[in-house]
């Protein structure tokens, strides 16, 4: 069989089980008792055992397999949860994270895996040094069967049902039906787990209701879970017509049925009367497929899309936002009633549509914040740190574009907050500070943007450190500094270069500084600013455009060119006479609502020739701003408002001084689009 047909969903699914057990070992770390996130934990890997071995890579297979065996042991209460046992854990997830990978850059996934192999046998043999006594040989050669045989004499188990559900279960109880727990085991080689688990449920639904399921029937539908299921099932046919409808699918391995017994008090939990084990060894192959407009039980339906498919398709539509603008400037002109009411619907559609393809690309920030904890957790060893990691709003959404750009700056921010803001224990004792220091990594909506908070409980900034070093590189000049605020002060941070950094680490950046992080940010559209208090800790604040694709731009003319400025920085549009024009520091500027505003002349700045007439006793100034900071563009006109499609300038036009691109206007004239961040000192 040609496996390369699976390879996209493998390397993708691949990603989620390893993003789900480095987020779940977090937990268990804090948590070692918790037996039901081993079991998450264990799902996840024998899931990814089985789909690597299947797909032929071996060394992720081996390797995953030894980690699932010390995990078996934990989730039997064969071995106590230590540091050590973590570390190696966590050493072997981030080895099959770089065979993963290595498969995605066109790899055969393979590495040498013999050292933490070796780690992992000494764990389960009991020879591993930091390990604690484990169970006798005898009990770890069959880990497996001994937990099936521990479940299956269970008198006492725990469905996990809430009131509703058990009250269900007692008026279908009076009512005459029967009450089953069922767990259907597939085969250890079945390539379409999902399938099967639908054409169990299909044949269940058949015969009764499914009240539950374990994991829930999202988590079945796309595969996450291990060979086997649970499901608590109503139904008024006897045991063994169940066991024969189950029975008669393929690729089943054993099927356990319960009978549930309900307790006369409604908060009882339901327990277990009786057992019928079933297992399945030879069928004949069905060919059946999941009956069209079927699902098991309850859930939403979703499907996988090569993100180049959602690429082609914005590129597309983009090229018909262009079409819809000039069909409205042709039906404008030609001023036919019939044309403009067929264009005004079109362009209502079209405008329905943008926002189905934009919302198809937007994407939890989530998908970047998970993997924070376990940096967090590596760094703060290293540093001998104790910190708590707070995330708000991981469901916050971003364009896709945007989502892949802002891995890098983020990290940068939390291991700067980590190494320079946390102070180590003994310092937060001093201060009074409890020993664990806390940083807060927080997302939220706010008009068209999205919000990036990195907040700590730290120092703060030390601004005559800040100022002693920004004087010492010639950043600024004594004169300067000695009429600087704290605000600007900590703005310095940024500056290209700088670095408080007394010796050079792998922590917050090798010494590079934070201008790294502002011109990342800022070339995505966005903009971060700073605010410390000395003793209480600093807060970085990244403002980022929701979309790159397409964005709602004023339309501005300077003599014969035109220009677009996004509207996501501008403040208001204004006519000032001449005479309102004053002069400071050899810089014009205005009084715009009692604040002095830099006026900017885009003639002057991108040298447009003169037409020498001026005859105009006004000047037309859009004002614009860029954190805190605010500027005056100097314009002959405004055309008005108006979407369009963001194309950059092509790989030979690079780094055009305040211009982040171009657009295709109705009329197919081709404007430029202003960079503000350019243009605002």
């Amino acid at each position: 069989m040609d496996m390369n047909q699976y390879l996209d969903m493998f390397i993708e699914e691949s990603k989620e089980h390893l993003q789900a057990i480095n987020a779940n070992l977090l937990i268990l770390e804090n948590d070692p008792t918790n037996i039901q996130i081993v079991n998450e934990i264990f799902r996840s890997a024998h899931t990814l055992k089985g789909m690597s071995a299947t797909m032929g890579f071996e060394d992720m297979a081996s390797l995953t397999h030894e980690a699932e065996n010390v995990l078996d042991l934990i989730r039997n209460d064969k071995l106590t949860i230590n540091s050590e046992i973590m570390d190696v854990i966590f050493q072997s997830v981030d080895l099959i994270e770089g065979m993963v990978i290595h498969i995605t850059e066109g790899g055969d996934g393979s590495a040498d895996v013999s050292n933490p192999v070796r780690q992992l046998r000494a764990i389960v043999s009991g020879d591993f040094s930091a390990q604690q006594e484990v169970a006798a040989a005898s009990a770890v050669a069959e880990p497996e069967a001994v937990a099936i045989e521990a479940t299956v004499e269970s008198s006492d188990r725990d469905y996990g049902l809430d009131d509703y559900a058990q009250t269900v279960l007692k008026q279908s109880k009076d009512a005459g039906n029967n009450l089953f727990w069922i767990k259907v085991t597939l085969n250890d080689n079945c390539l379409l787990k999902a399938a099967r688990a639908y054409m169990v449920f299909d044949q269940l639904e058949s015969l009764g209701d499914v009240i539950k399921t374990t994991p829930a029937v999202q988590e079945i539908e796309n595969e996450r879970f291990d060979q086997s299921f649970e499901v608590v099932f109503v139904t008024m046919h006897p045991l063994e017509k169940v066991k024969t409808a189950i029975q008669n699918i393929s690729e089943i391995h054993e099927v356990l049925i319960e009978v549930i017994s309900v307790k006369k008090t409604d908060q009882e939990t339901p327990v277990a009367k009786t057992t019928a084990p079933v297992v399945n060894e030879t069928k004949k192959q069905e060919t059946a497929q999941p009956a069209a407009g079927r699902k098991p039980a309850a859930g939403g339906k979703t499907i996988r899309v090569d993100i180049e498919r959602l690429d082609i398709l914005m590129n597309l539509f983009s090229e018909l936002v262009i079409d819809r603008g000039r069909l409205e400037q042709l039906a404008r002109e030609i001023g036919k009633t019939e044309l403009q009411e067929t264009v005004e619907h079109m362009s209502r559609i079209s405008g329905d549509l943008q926002s189905i393809i934009l919302t198809m690309r937007m994407v939890p920030v989530e998908q970047v914040f998970n993997r924070f904890p376990r940096m967090i957790r590596d760094l703060a060893k290293d540093l001998n740190k104790k910190v708590n990691l707070e995330i708000f709003g991981a469901e916050t959404e971003l364009d896709r574009t945007v989502i892949d750009e802002i891995g890098d700056p983020l990290v940068h921010l939390l291991r700067n907050s980590l190494d320079h803001g946390i102070e180590s224990v003994i310092d937060r004792k001093k201060a009074g500070k409890s020993e664990e220091g806390t940083i807060e990594l927080r997302a939220f909506h706010s008009g068209n943007h999205v919000f990036i908070e990195v907040k700590d409980d730290g120092a703060g900034i030390n601004k005559d450190k800040v100022l002693k070093k920004a004087l010492e590189r010639g950043i600024v000049t004594q004169a300067v500094s000695d009429t600087m605020t704290d605000k600007q002060i900590h703005e310095l941070l940024f500056a290209s270069g700088f670095s408080t950094a007394e010796v050079i680490s792998d922590i917050s950046g090798r010494g590079v500084g934070l201008d790294v992080v502002k011109t990342k940010i800022e070339s995505l559209g966005g903009s971060v600013g700073v605010d410390s208090i000395r003793g209480k800790g600093t807060t970085f604040l990244v403002q980022l455009p929701l979309t790159l694709s397409i964005i709602s731009a004023m339309l501005v003319q300077v003599k014969n060119e035109k220009f677009a400025v996004p509207l996501s920085s501008i403040i208001e549009t204004a006519v000032f006479k001449k005479d309102q024009i004053m002069m400071a520091h050899r810089q014009k500027v205005i009084d715009f609502r009692g604040r002095v505003v830099p006026l900017v002349s885009l003639q002057e700045i991108f040298q447009i020739p003169s037409d020498q007439i001026e005859t105009d006793d006004e000047v037309a100034v859009v004002i614009v701003r860029k954190g805190e900071k605010m500027a005056g563009l100097v314009v002959d006109s405004f055309i008005g408002q108006q979407e369009i499609v963001l194309k950059s300038l092509g790989k030979y036009m690079v780094n055009v001084f305040a211009i982040s691109g171009a657009t295709i206007l109705g009329d197919g004239q081709v404007a430029l689009i202003i960079d503000c961040n350019a243009l605002i000192k």
